[in-house]
């Protein structure tokens, strides 16, 4: 009967639930401000805002605000095609680097950790150095961000074979990673998982939560469509939660609140981050997608 707020800290990746912003232009502030008014929210994830003078004001915003603030370079690596895995050193070089302007944005706007994901699947013959190229980048991002204010670097798990057709990828090669990267000594690491993903990883909500845990320090929740691929909202689109044809509503979101609490996440990890990744398709109204939200995180917690 407890209130989740004790447990972790809500938050809403705001370039999702406003898509207009991914390129780091557009109505930054005025959908910032939407977020940072609803008392709702502990937390905001945000990315990269590319005009200085706006980028001063939603700094101040969200300084005024309290709210505390995460940062996704996801957007700045999938909209300039940049594969930070990729086994071509000069490719994976600029990639890299991409992430340290993203690293340096975020420690400025006063984040508490950087996301990002692994670049595209190089086929069965070539993932061994695809790995190897990906725990090399992280090693050094884990560093780099060692240096910006201890900044934690966290790697989020894809779809491999529908949109995204990443690396990581299954929850086992996360895994992988992410023992690899602990192996390094780096302290700062953590995986992202979201539950809008394991459908399109083709993986239980118990498995993936399970195969990860121990690894695991930030958490997305969402919904997906992929068994009709005419719908607008297919693949990797974060539709709200329950739309016809989706995978996951309030039964799936109390599951993988459940098998959190089963294998000590919230024990293990001092009110970590659970954001809704949700996206409005184009005749819907942000607004009304984020109250779904709100309302499926409710009931879902009402029957756990």
């Amino acid at each position: 009967m407890k209130p989740w707020q004790k447990y972790f800290k809500t938050g809403i990746i705001h370039f999702m639930a406003f898509p207009q912003t991914m390129r780091g232009e557009g109505p930054i502030l005025e959908t910032l401000e939407e977020i940072v008014n609803d008392e709702f929210f502990d937390v905001v994830e945000i990315s990269w805002i590319k005009d200085p003078s706006i980028r001063e004001k939603a700094k101040k915003l969200l300084e005024t605000g309290g709210i505390t603030v995460a940062y996704g370079a996801q957007p700045r690596l999938l909209t300039q095609n940049l594969d930070i895995s990729h086994i071509d050193e000069s490719v994976r070089r600029k990639a890299v680097d991409e992430v340290k302007l993203a690293i340096e944005e975020a420690e400025y706007m006063g984040a508490v950790g950087v996301g990002f994901l692994a670049g595209k699947d190089p086929g069965p013959e070539k993932r061994p150095l695809g790995k190897e190229a990906l725990v090399r980048s992280i090693c050094e991002l884990c560093d780099y961000a060692k240096e910006h204010s201890n900044l934690m670097v966290e790697l989020e798990a894809f779809d491999f074979d529908i949109e995204k057709n990443s690396l990581v990828g299954p929850s086992i090669i996360a895994k992988e990673i992410a023992q690899r990267v602990k192996k390094e000594q780096r302290d700062n690491f953590g995986l992202i998982i979201d539950l809008s993903h394991f459908p399109l990883q083709y993986e239980s909500i118990r498995d993936a939560v399970y195969t990860t845990a121990g690894y695991v320090t930030h958490i997305h929740i969402g919904n997906c469509i992929m068994r009709d691929k005419s719908h607008p909202g297919y693949g990797d689109q974060h539709p709200r939660f329950g739309i016809k044809g989706g995978e996951n509503g309030v039964r799936e979101l109390r599951e993988f609140l459940r098998a959190l609490f089963d294998v000590g996440f919230f024990k293990a990890n001092e009110r970590p981050i659970v954001s809704f990744e949700v996206k409005p398709l184009p005749d819907e109204n942000p607004k009304a997608v984020i109250a779904n939200a709100k309302r499926t995180l409710m009931d879902a917690w009402a029957e756990l």
